[in-house]
């Protein structure tokens, strides 16, 4: 078995709530916000989609002898693509289409070292409550939504029109946090000596 190590760890992203779950895992890290274009190819999946855009922040995150962390996600429904409502109309537009329904939310989050790309897509299905537009539009002008794919953030006031949730929690606020924590584990990542009162135990 190889020696477990420690190594820079970077945020491929400006996210606060990506921030926060890092955070939340008692890691340290530095953010570096990547400029990548997030223009959808012609007949690509979702699923492909939100791998390709993670794949390709971490690897424009990465720094010599760090290991990058980049992430996207996307709400779908219909077979399309919702991504962050570009005003009031657009947002209250996307919230009365989840209105009463359901669902997908597909969040890819990549691994990087600068050698190789390890990528996964996390994928969750939620139930929404019925929704007015006046309380779409008193919604968006919390200022909650205007950052957020398909116009809401459940981990947020929008968390109040979420009925049922089919899936990881965290992969729909933006970073599942499981299954990064298994990549980083494959890049030979020590990260429980990354946190507070880490020590070193041998399995």
């Amino acid at each position: 078995m190889r020696a477990q190590v420690n190594r820079p760890l970077i945020l491929a992203s400006a996210s606060p709530r990506r921030a926060q779950l890092l955070e939340q895992m008692g890691l340290t890290f530095t953010v570096r916000a990547t400029d990548v274009d997030e223009s959808v190819l012609p007949g690509e999946e979702p699923a492909a989609y939100v791998a390709r855009l993670a794949k390709k922040k971490a690897e424009a995150g990465v720094e010599p002898g760090a290991v990058s962390i980049g992430a996207d996600t996307i709400v779908t429904i219909d077979d399309e693509i919702l991504g962050k409502p570009r005003g009031l109309t657009e947002g209250v537009d996307m919230l009365l289409r989840l209105s009463g329904r359901r669902h997908e939310v597909l969040t890819g989050v990549a691994v990087c070292d600068g050698v190789q790309t390890l990528c996964e897509v996390v994928g969750a299905v939620v139930q929404f409550a019925e929704i007015s537009a006046a309380t779409a539009q008193r919604y968006w002008y919390t200022g909650e939504p205007a950052d957020k794919a398909g116009g809401y953030g459940i981990q947020g006031i929008g968390g109040i029109f979420v009925q049922r949730l089919q899936g990881s929690y965290s992969a729909v606020v933006g970073l599942p946090i499981e299954r990064m924590e298994y990549l980083l584990r494959a890049f030979n990542i020590d990260t429980w000596s990354m946190r507070k009162d880490g020590r070193r135990i041998t399995d």
